[in-house]
Formats: structure tokens, sequence, C-alpha cells
């Protein structure tokens, strides 16, 4: 476990009496310290051992292509920076907060102030700054460095607390040495001391006869954000006493004895070491997905992989297919093959919405089950979203993770460190690493499925983005529904592809419909160039604005796109589109028609509202137990058994037998428009922006029952969509106001204005799929006319409007957003400057990188008749069989872990009715309803968050409204009338 450089002794015995009396760490509870020396010691002695077993290739690779002598200047830089970071303590700012370690320094000869007497200048001088200043002086000063080279090193011990100095910072600094320094004599005594660490540390980690050949390097400043991260890494390992015992008691080891306990105690799984796969794109999708052998891959897939193959180097991938055509798994094989390429030492597959991200995360855990190079071996995986631990395949992993801390060096490994767990799955030692949890280091584990939101943070100036960054830097990404961002989320997404770029960090992005504008700001923005000709494309000189369909386009950074057209798979589906008139009644009597033999419909509204009137006036018709109801506003498990429902109720014939051999309504909100492998005979949709229209037209025949799909109903064998939520019979289409408010007028007449030719007997009827979602994207989307002659004011108006709208997202979303990624050699120097602070997924870090409104997110429990607080009395158990409905929760305690858990997992966002002014009154009277044993620090399930108490009859009143819940219809809200 060699830190690298002269091995023979370490720090201690290169210092005399002062330098040996920096103190680095103390425990006020317990009085133990840590000498700074030992501290660097440590430090350095992770970093080396993170480069050596942790770090992915592709990252070492990168940090030593700025160096002269590659990978052996890139170790010893790394471990290098790891040990000097906290020089900046040996200074009289930091010293004089501990009294009696003061009072030690002071008598080697380093006099210093009181705290008290050096009053708030001290915050002038932090210790990162301080270090960094005094690692810039000893580079000048002792190696003859000049100024301007200095920074782009520096920096990285500057920012090891999460946030590079500022100009004005540093200069500040050198306006008060007396911080640095105590003047008079006592200052020639801290200089030898500061200059006897760094000469030290320069020996010790094998530098010193380095720094003369790197006083030419010009470091990019991704390498200087990765040296940042892995320093963090380093300096917070290192600090934890659990893994490096604090003096007295952790001074009777050896180096080699203290480092040998913590990193075995640590027990970090290593990255994935892909190897590229070997055969056709049919051996491959049959080995890693388990296809069954008469099963052929698609001609999408088979091109995905190709295409991989062919290209110089791994770079970005836009799969733009059908919706069905397996982009998920095309996906992940192109991750592999871009993995064993590029040095990837993972995958971060990033999704629009949690229930999205939850239905990944088992398909993400069964790939990795058949991969090579992880199926047998001990991964890292992560669940990545506020509410992921209340996932049951995450908290499975979970709870197999130990806690992390030191263990004797002959001490037996402990059986859970040795034998996997065979209960869920036999094939991988998947594992939630309890030391990669919280919300700084959870992206770092190998494998993540997650919300957009993980991905969007690495472009918002925050605290401790350099972390952010390695957490991609080191993973191949995935994007998945790439059409489901709007401009204020692709403002920051196309900063991040800029940034991925310059990392070389692989990207596949996928969508079933894009238009060819935003294909080609994401190509645009990952490669660094504009306007590049492509190959394979004599049709459109840029590459990107061809309107086939399926579309491959590839570029590699700073190369011109590749552009490939696959095939789509033999079937098709032909959709007539009608209109219907929008009234209750109206649909009620279309429905009873078409369902005279059975049939199951979906009716996909626009807004809560609108499901839930449409819902009543069904249920009226056709009897409740005959329309299900599937929107954002229930509590979580009621959502998942929704979802779960849906599934066994309308999903693929081979894995259902339940689906509904009479009449059945779903009427649902967006929730049903991706990601849920869904098939119904009948769609009635409000009218919508025409590629979302077309992700809900992928639930209509989705799949073929029967030849001819004679398994459906006679009458709705033939695939058919009901347009509605719009006034028809207006001069120009007047859409519902919900509509507007959701998605903008220009967007709804654009869609209304393509679908013309299809609707009612057009002269192209039907809409055609896959044929169709190409042309009728780009034109909607595209800036040439579309519709009627007296649409044209009306469409003018509402551009303008929708122009105001779009500019306004991108100059909000640009306030936060990190800039562009600066020249080599010119240092990280104010990068998050005028940031955010922390940001997390919360709902007010998600706010950061999403322009919605503020919305409250409560706990909703039951107050019985004798004032008693219980679980929903409907809950199902769970998947061990225990139960979890009207579970006592008492008041004055801490509810039992599972009572709190199953608590937390009823949580709900309530709608925008109570967001802008009225959330503080929401909040007011939420929190009139305290209970410190639940909402302090005693419960982490529960520590926080906002208790909402239905009655009951599962109703209550918040802030105005009435508000009514119930497991089938979840959240209904009205307005007081007294209000």
């Amino acid at each position: 476990m060699s830190i690298g450089g002269n091995t023979r002794a370490g720090l201690l015995c290169r210092l005399g009496g002062p330098a040996r009396a920096v103190w680095a760490k103390h425990d006020r509870d317990t009085d133990g310290w840590l000498p700074l020396w030992r501290h660097m010691e440590d430090s350095a002695a992770v970093a080396g051992l993170l480069w050596d077993q942790w770090l992915p290739a592709g990252v070492r690779g990168l940090v030593a292509e700025a160096l002269p002598q590659g990978e052996a200047d890139a170790r010893a830089l790394a471990v290098w920076l790891a040990g000097v970071h906290d020089i900046g303590k040996a200074t009289p700012a930091f010293a004089c907060q501990v009294d009696q370690l003061a009072d030690a320094m002071r008598d080697h000869g380093l006099e210093m102030r009181s705290a008290r007497a050096m009053g708030p200048d001290r915050r002038i001088a932090p210790h990162g700054l301080a270090g960094q200043v005094l690692l810039g002086e000893w580079l000048e000063e002792r190696h003859g460095w000049g100024s301007a080279r200095t920074g782009q090193f520096t920096v990285v011990v500057g920012g090891h607390h999460g946030v590079p100095p500022e100009h004005g910072q540093i200069k500040a600094l050198y306006a008060h040495e007396e911080l640095l320094r105590t003047p008079g004599a006592s200052g020639r005594v801290w200089r030898q001391a500061q200059t006897e660490l760094l000469d030290a540390c320069a020996d010790r980690f094998g530098v010193a006869e380095r720094l003369d050949a790197w006083r030419t390097v010009k470091l990019p400043q991704p390498v200087q954000v990765l040296l940042t991260a892995l320093v963090i890494v380093s300096d917070w390992i290192a600090s934890n006493p659990d893994l490096f015992p604090y003096f007295p008691d952790g001074a009777s080891r050896s180096d080699q004895e203290r480092l040998a306990a913590a990193w075995q105690g640590l027990d970090l799984p290593a990255p994935w070491r892909a190897e590229e796969p070997v055969g056709d794109a049919q051996d491959l999708f049959t080995s890693r997905f388990g296809l069954p052998p008469e099963a052929r891959v698609r001609p999408v897939q088979e091109a995905a992989v190709e295409l991989a193959r062919e290209m110089k180097t791994p770079g970005l991938m836009v799969v733009e297919a059908p919706m069905g055509e397996g982009k998920t798994e095309a996906a992940l094989a192109v991750a592999e093959i871009f993995a064993a390429r590029s040095g990837a030492g993972g995958v971060f597959f990033a999704l629009p919405t949690m229930a999205t991200g939850n239905a990944m995360f088992p398909r993400l855990l069964d790939w990795l089950d058949r991969l090579p190079g992880v199926a047998g071996s001990r991964r890292s995986v992560h669940l990545a979203h506020s509410k992921a631990a209340l996932n049951e395949d995450f908290a499975g992993l979970m709870a197999r993770a130990g806690r992390v801390a030191a263990v004797e060096v002959d001490e037996e490994t402990s059986p859970s460190r040795q034998q996997p767990d065979h209960r869920r799955r036999a094939g991988a030692e998947l594992v939630a690493h309890a030391w990669l949890r919280g919300r700084k280091k959870a992206m770092l584990a190998s494998f993540v499925a997650g919300t957009i939101d993980q991905l969007l943070f690495a472009g918002l100036k925050s605290r401790h983005l350099a972390l952010r960054h390695l957490a991609v830097a080191g993973k191949v990404v995935v994007i998945d529904e790439a059409h489901a961002y709007d401009t204020y989320m692709s403002v920051y997404l196309d900063r991040v592809l800029a940034w991925l770029g310059a990392y070389r960090i692989p990207v596949v992005v996928l969508s079933a419909t894009l238009p060819a504008s935003r294909r080609r700001e994401l190509v645009e923005a990952y490669s660094g160039r504009t306007g590049a000709a492509a190959s394979g494309d004599a049709a459109a000189p840029d590459g990107t604005a061809t309107d086939a369909y399926p579309l491959l386009t590839a570029v590699c950074p700073g190369g011109v796109p590749l552009v490939r057209r696959p095939q789509a798979s033999a079937r098709s589906v032909q959709v007539r589109v009608e209109r219907l008139t929008d009234d209750p009644d109206v649909l009620a009597d279309r429905l009873e028609s078409e369902l005279t033999d059975g049939g199951c419909v979906l009716v996909i509204r626009n807004t809560v509202k609108r499901v839930l009137e449409t819902a009543r006036a069904l249920r009226a018709r056709f009897g409740a137990e005959n329309v299900t109801v599937a929107h954002s506003c229930f509590v979580d498990l009621d959502r998942a058994d929704k979802d779960s429902a849906l599934l066994r109720l309308f999903g693929p014939p081979e894995k259902t037998d339940d689906r509904p051999t009479g009449r059945h309504i779903v009427v649902a909100s967006q929730v049903a428009e991706q990601s849920l492998d869904v098939d119904f005979d009948l769609l009635v949709s409000d009218l919508c922006p025409v590629d979302l229209l077309l992700q809900r037209m992928g639930r209509l025949h989705r799949h073929r029952r029967g030849p001819g799909q004679e398994e459906r109903p006679e009458r709705l064998r033939t695939a058919r969509c009901l347009v509605t939520g719009v006034d028809w019979t207006a001069d120009v289409p007047a859409p519902v106001r919900g509509s507007v408010a959701v998605y903008g007028r220009y967007a709804l007449l654009r869609s209304a204005a393509v679908l013309l030719p299809h609707l009612d007997g057009g002269s192209r009827r039907p809409v055609e799929l896959p044929a169709d979602i190409s042309p009728l994207v780009q034109g909607a989307y595209g800036e040439g006319p579309v519709g009627p002659e007296h649409w044209q004011d009306a469409l003018k108006k509402a551009r303008e409007q929708f122009d105001r709208h779009r500019d306004d997202q991108a100059e909000r979303a640009a306030v936060f957003r990190l800039g562009d990624v600066g020249k080599a050699g010119r240092p990280l120097f104010g990068w998050v400057a005028a940031g955010v602070g922390d940001a997390d997924d919360t709902p007010t870090g998600r706010a950061q990188v999403r322009d919605s409104r503020d919305s409250l997110e409560v706990v909703v429990v039951q107050r019985r008749g004798d004032g008693s607080l219980a679980t929903l009395p409907w809950l199902a158990p769970d998947g061990t069989g225990r139960q979890r409905a009207g579970i006592e929760l008492p008041q004055d305690a801490t509810p039992a872990r599972f009572a709190a858990r199953t608590a937390a997992s009823c949580g709900l966002r309530l709608p925008l009715q109570f967001s802008g002014e009225v959330m503080d009154r929401a909040i007011e009277e939420l929190e009139r309803l305290y209970l410190p044993k639940w909402q302090g620090k005693d419960s982490p399930w529960l520590s926080d968050q906002l208790i909402l108490a239905l009655d009951e009859d599962c109703q209550t009143q918040l802030a105005g409204f009435s508000l009514r819940y119930s497991p089938s219809d979840g959240l209904e809200v009205t307005r007081d009338a007294d209000d």
C-alpha cells in the first residue's frame, strides 16, 4: 500500500518541533486530536489507494494526459495535493481556535493571538484559502514558479471545502498577512514550520524532482475539478475518526497498520472494469437480456451496437426510435461498449421522474446480474432520488450494508463482507455502500438510476460541485425521455453536456420523439462544434436536420456527427385520429357505443381536476368498479400500487392473465404517458403537444393480441385516438384553460395544425406509427407555417407569448448556471461564485433546475376519533407480509422504525393551489401539529416533515381549501365557499 515517493520514513522524521506541534483535528467531546503531519500522511495515503483501487481508468487517463510523465505524474500529483491540502491549518487564524492545542504550539515559538482577540478578521483566512496562498508562495519562492502558473494547482487546496476561492477573497487575504504568520520574531518560526511541512510533503510524496517539469504544464479545467474532487473524498475519509482514530488512542499504530485497518474497514467496492463484448448484436442482447431463443434483435438495437463500435472514440449517441423498440436495452448495450473503450467504471441512467427511476432500478439490477465484470463481483449501486429509501429493491440493498469502521489488521473479515446475499439475486453482490450515501456522496456509486435532476445539478453553481463532476466523469451517462425537458431544464442540460464532452464522458440520449432543432442543440453542446458537416447524411448538411426515423446520431468530442437510419421493426400501427366534443356526456355516450362488446380504454387528461371530473361522470354511467383513476396526487404507496395494478391488468400479454374481459376505463393524467408498458384498445386524449400525443398513442395497441388483433373486441381492432379538451367548433380551436396553463397555447395550436390532415378523414389519415412520428414532430416544432390561413393571427400572438416565456425561462435558468469550460491553465477561481450554496434532491434543490412553482410535500396520516394518530387504514402489507394499515403512531414518543417508515411512505405533494402566498398559510396551519419526537432528529424517516392528519372520513381543511382523500381517487381539493 505504497503512497509513492520515498517510503523509507514518514513525514515526522523530516520535521522539527514547531512543525510537529501544528494540529489539524480536535474532538471537543473526547478531547482527542490529530497533528497536521498525521492528517497529511493519512490523506495522501488514502488518495493513493483511491487512485489505485477505486478511481475509474478513464478518470485517471484524463488527468494523466495533462502531465509530462502521464500516469506516474498524475498519481504523484493527486497524492501530493491530498497531502498538502490542509497546510492552511499551519496559520494563526486556524490554530488559535483550541486553547490547549494553541498553547502547545506557543511552547514551540508559534505565537498567536487568541481567537477572541483576532475577532472577525479570522474569516478572511479560511484554512482552504490560506493553504492555497501558502502553497503558491512556496512554489514561487522555493521552486521558481511564475505566479501565473501556480493557481491551476493551488486552487485544488483552496477549493477542498467545496467552493474555490474568488479573486476578491485572495486579494483580501494578501492584505492581512498577520493571519498567515504572526508579525515579529515569531513570524520566522511560522514561516519555517510552513516551509518544513511543504518541503517534507514534496519529498515524502515523490514530487520534489517533478515540480520543475510541471512549471510549464497547463492543467485543463476538467482536470482541476477532478483533482479537487479526489482531494475532497480523500479528506473526508481521512477525517473519519472511526477509520483514522484521533490521538492519543490512534498514536500507537504504525503508518501501514493504521492505513490497512482503515482501508479494510472502509471496504469500498472497486469500479467496474468493462471488457468490450465479442460477437454480434444478437449474441450480446441474448446474453445480457435473457432473450428467448426465437426473439430477434431489433434493427435499431443492432445499428446502435454497430455505430458504437464504428466510432473512433466513445462520445454522444442520440437514439430516436418508436415506443417499444427496446431503446433501454440498446442504451445499456452501447454503454457496455463505451465503458470498455473509455475506461468508464459505471453507468448513470437518468430519467424524468422518481416513478420512472423506480421502474428502471430493478431493470438495471437484472442487467448487472448478467454483466461480465459485475456478475459474481461486488459493486456499488444507488437509486438517486429523495425517496429512494422507500423503494423496496433499494431498501433491501441498504439493509445488507454494515457500518464503516476501522478493523484490526489480523481480524477476520465479517461474514457480511465475505458472502453475498443470495436471497434476492445470485449473479452479483450489489451493495448500497454505507459510506456512499448522503446527498453529496451517493452519486459516486458505480451504478446509479435516478432522476435527471442529479445530472442537471452538475450544471448548477453549488457547493461541492466538483464531487458531482467526479461522480459522472467515471460513468457512461444515459439520458432517457430527452423530449420531456423544457427550456429551463435544457439550459442546464446543454451546459452539462458541454462539460461531459470536455471530460470525454460517453453519453447515450434516448427519445421517441425529438425535434430536429433540439437534436442539433444536443450534438453541438457536447461536441463543442456548430454546423459541422455530417458523415453519412447527404440530405442534411449539418447532420442533425434530417426527419428520417428511426435515427441514430453520434458525435465524438470536437468531431462531426455520424448519422445512421436503421429500419423500424416490421410491426407498425395505423391510428385513426378523430375530434371529440369536450363534454362528459358526449364522452360517456361515445364510450358506451364503443364498448358494447367490452374493451379497455385509456382517457388521458392534462390536469388532475379534469381527471376527477371525468371519472365521476364515467362512474355514473359505467359503475365505479369499471373506472380506475391514476394521477400524481396519490400518496407514494398508493401511487406505486396504482402503477403495479396498471401493469398487472394492462401490461404485455405474456406477463399478465388479469386483463379485464368486460368494459374497463382508466382515467389518468400524464403519469400514463411514458415509461409504463401498458396496452389499451382505445385512447381518448386531451389535446397536447404532438410529441406527447404520440407518446400517448404508444399505449394504444402497443402489443399484438392475436392475428389481426382478433383478441380485442371487434369494434376496437382498429386503433383509434379521440382528441378532446378543445372547442373544435371555434374559428380557431380553443383548448381548455387547464391545458393552456400546462402547455401554452402555441404548442397546442401547432399540434392541432399538424394533426389536421389526419383528423376526421383528412387526406393523410390515419397516423401511421412509426412512419409519421418524425414528420409530425418536425412539423410541430419547426419554424415553417402550419395550419389554415385564418389561424395565422392567433398563431402569431401565441408565438409571441411563447417566445417571451421561453426567453424568461432561459434568462432565469442562466442565473445559477455553471460557466462554460475555460481555457487550459486558467484556475477555477470563482468557479461557483454567486451560486446557490448546497444543492440536493429536495423540493428546494429540484426547484433550481426545474421551472416549477414551489409546492408543499406532506406525510399523510389519519387522526382517529379518540385523537390518536395512525397510518392510513387501507395500506397493503409489505413484501414480507407485515401489516402497514392502521399502525398506531405514538405522539409522545418516537415511532418504531417500521411504523415511521410506513408513515413516511405516505408522502404526498400538494397541488399548485398551495403554492405562492397560500403556501405560507398552509405551512402555518400544518405546523400547529408539531410532534418533537417525530419531526425532530429522533426519527430519520419523519425528521422535518410536515404532517397532514385526515379525519376518520379522510377529510380535512387547509388554508381555505377542503381536502378529501381516497385510495381510489387520491387527493381532491375544493375551495371553501366562505374563503
